[in-house]
């Protein structure tokens, strides 16, 4: 016998929250490219080679760490 009430499926969140998150994130992730390029730029400096994340991709790994935090709340 199968049990359906384990493979129920799952509503889609609203819309609303999805806005609200895309719109935190991409303040959070303009805010961080300054940061994330002086890091970037000390990096190369101090490593000597450009074989790193770029400052883009900083800032996106911290928008896409910092912004869940928002909402856990």
């Amino acid at each position: 016998m199968t049990d359906v009430a384990s493979n129920t499926p799952k509503s889609r969140t609203s819309s609303k929250r999805s806005m609200e998150f895309t719109f935190y994130f991409s303040i959070i992730f303009v805010l961080a490219i300054p940061f994330a390029t002086v890091f970037w730029v000390l990096d190369v400096v101090r490593k000597q080679t450009l074989m790193l994340h770029g400052p883009l991709a900083r800032a996106w790994a911290e928008a896409d760490r910092v912004t869940p935090l928002i909402f856990s709340a």
